[in-house]
């Protein structure tokens, strides 16, 4: 059987999500999502165009929705009304699709969350029949309260966006993912390949990234080792690590089990 990753009902093969910004262009953003096996893929409605502008090149064209699933997302957002009024626009520009990615910001230095916006958003959203996957900090009491909100997926900070810092509190996110009964997925951090395999070793659900991909000196090649770290993250999570322990023999180890020497005719 698959181990395949359940969001709002539906089954994907790609534990990666892959977001659609900060790279060259719309050419190497499909190199970089056809490298990754990325079948989620987010996009930033207020820097992307999807159609708001036309006769301007559109992402559409290079990654179609018919091969991909849209994450509209509400990157860029300081309050709840200005994330609720973007994600109603995507629905429209992406006719009816409710499948999206909230986040609402609260800082524009650090892009730290502001989590009481985005649980008021997350409520007007879920009420207005949104399928919300919600970007949060690592607070494990906030990211109950969205998940009893009706949220499809809580996405927790690894660190902040950007940062490429990796899990800086994989205590915290041991906490929400044993409690949660939807998906959690690290969203922000990650820098590189091990830290996307730390995250899907704690037992994350996926991973979502975005810079970690686009900014790398070669994305494309980059995209390809983020497949195999969540992949191989997930396989060892799956598997069950070996105890820790502060020394690894036991009292018979030095003798227990060994092949005894043959001793040579005539001599003992």
């Amino acid at each position: 059987m698959k181990d395949l990753l359940v969001i709002a009902g539906k089954p994907y093969a790609s534990r990666l999500l892959v977001g659609t910004g900060k790279y060259k262009d719309f050419a190497e953003t499909r190199r970089a999502l056809d490298a990754s096996g990325a079948e989620i893929v987010t996009v930033a409605i207020r820097r992307t165009n999807i159609g708001q502008e036309a006769g301007q090149p559109s992402l559409l064209d290079a990654v179609p929705p018919s091969q991909f699933t849209y994450l509209p997302n509400t990157a860029g957002c300081y309050s709840a009304d200005d994330a609720v009024r973007t994600l109603r626009l995507a629905r429209e520009l992406l006719d009816g699709h409710d499948l999206v990615k909230l986040e609402v910001l609260g800082d524009p230095t650090t892009l730290f969350p502001n989590v009481i916006e985005t649980l008021v958003a997350a409520q007007t959203l879920v009420k207005d029949g949104f399928k919300v996957m919600v970007y949060t900090s690592d607070d494990p009491i906030i990211a109950k309260r969205l998940e009893d909100t009706g949220c499809v997926a809580i996405m927790p900070l690894a660190s902040l966006i950007g940062s490429g810092m990796g899990i800086l509190n994989p205590w915290s996110l041991q906490l929400i993912i044993e409690s949660a009964k939807v998906p959690v997925i690290v969203d922000a951090g990650v820098g590189t390949a091990s830290d996307a395999a730390i995250a899907m070793e704690l037992g994350c659900d996926a991973v979502l990234m975005n810079t970690a991909i686009a900014a790398a000196r070669d994305p494309v090649l980059m995209a390809g080792a983020m497949k195999k770290a969540v992949e191989a993250g997930r396989e060892a999570w799956l598997a069950g690590r070996m105890p820790r322990k502060l020394y690894g023999a036991s009292p018979s180890s030095p003798t227990g089990g060994m092949i005894a020497a043959k001793t040579a005719p005539g001599k003992s």
